[in-house]
């Protein structure tokens, strides 16, 4: 007879399923499956306030609204002669003329807090 092995779940863990299982349309038993854990067990962690998820969603995934506005004139300013100039909102201001790798220019604005 195989002898069964007792499996542990961090509590991260148990959080994560229990979310799953609050999804419409997802069924305690699918994700019990997906996991391989008995959904009776899933239905125990759900009743534990320490894995519920809290009122505000926090904990649980969701697509927010995002809107995309162009940037104000005064932070990134292109000259007639190919010249560019940023300023960032750290004060920092990078300036780059003819041509130059746009990948390298994006990593220094990154590093100077744009």
């Amino acid at each position: 007879m195989a002898r069964r092995v007792r499996r542990f779940w961090s509590e991260d863990e148990k959080r994560r399923i229990v979310a799953q299982t609050c999804a419409p349309g997802v069924s305690v038993s699918q994700v019990g499956r997906r996991y391989d854990v008995n959904a009776n067990l899933i239905f125990k962690w759900r009743r534990d306030p320490r894995y519920r998820p809290t009122e505000d969603g926090a904990g649980v995934l969701s697509f927010l609204p995002v809107e995309v506005v162009p940037e104000p004139a005064s932070a990134l300013q292109a000259s007639s002669d190919g010249r560019i100039e940023i300023a960032l909102p750290s004060g920092h201001r990078v300036s780059a003329s003819g041509s130059f790798d746009v990948d390298a220019l994006c990593r220094v604005v990154r590093a100077l807090g744009g």
